[in-house]
């Protein structure tokens, strides 16, 4: 079934909007963010309505039963079902985007009946906030008045005991650099997404997150090139996958997916940003 939503996403892909970032010299781009939730048409209107995402509209996502949902770095993906819990308890804890606009995006997020859980002066100095989309999916805003567009995907902040030790695979697997966002040292990027890493908090300071399969934010993915040279690569360092390379045929999409030894599922791509 994931497979085929592989499939479904790569045809429903307008280039009108936003693209994916330019890959890195190692040829990696990051890819989007796959939401197992409830109610896909509430999710859908949210993200368009106040994040200003566009919905591809090709025939044949319905019947797969995904929506792809497109923003400037990255798609966001919903597949329709129920989930083992939100986004807070999971590794992958919650997503960042910047606003140009915190002031007026969190008016109008108050003035739909939605309720703004924290507003504060984030890492790097700018107003920051905290909603949380249905599914107990928590998203992060980050206000930047130099955005050339209203909103645009920005960073994914895992949490777990092992956030060091999970950074530095991350640095090796993906030929990454460690980067400091503003007073968080524990972050690198990969083009289109910073990746923030800290230990739990809150009710889950000092446990163990939960694996994101079968959570609201379901998985993660990259966009690659030459995915079968990386994918050879990662099996050459011991990486295990779940979903082995493949070339899907008609679509010329290549894809492979593994688990982070956190419990983050990861899915790979070749192709996607073409169409």
């Amino acid at each position: 079934m994931r497979l085929l939503g592989w499939i479904s996403l790569i045809f429903f892909i307008s280039p009108s909007y936003g693209q994916l970032a330019v890959p890195s010299d190692s040829g990696i781009a990051f890819g989007h963010v796959h939401l197992k939730v409830t109610d896909p048409e509430l999710h859908t209107k949210l993200w368009v309505d106040h994040f200003g995402g566009v919905v591809s509209q090709q025939s044949g996502l319905a019947d797969r039963g995904l929506t792809a949902i497109r923003f400037p770095n990255l798609f966001i993906i919903l597949e329709e079902g129920a989930s083992s819990g939100g986004t807070a308890g999971s590794v992958m804890d919650h997503i960042g985007f910047k606003v140009r606009n915190i002031e007026d995006f969190l008016a109008d997020w108050r003035a739909a009946g939605y309720t703004v859980d924290r507003e504060f002066i984030g890492s790097e100095g700018v107003p920051n906030g905290y909603v949380t989309m249905p599914d107990g999916v928590w998203v992060e805003l980050q206000e930047d008045q130099g955005l050339n567009v209203e909103v645009s995907g920005y960073h994914i902040h895992y949490r777990t005991p092992m956030f060091v030790e999970l950074l530095d695979w991350y640095v090796d697997v993906f030929d990454l650099e460690i980067r400091p966002r503003g007073r968080i040292e524990t972050t690198t990027n990969v083009p289109g997404m910073n990746m923030s890493f800290a230990l739990p908090n809150g009710e889950w300071t000092d446990l163990e997150t939960a694996p994101t399969r079968g959570r609201s934010l379901d998985h993660i993915g990259f966009e690659i090139d030459n995915l079968e040279v990386f994918y050879q690569n990662l099996v050459n360092k011991g990486i295990e996958f779940d979903v082995e390379f493949r070339e899907i045929e008609n679509i010329a999409v290549k894809v492979a997916a593994f688990t982070d030894p956190s419990g983050v599922r990861i899915e790979l791509t070749e192709g996607l940003d073409q169409y």
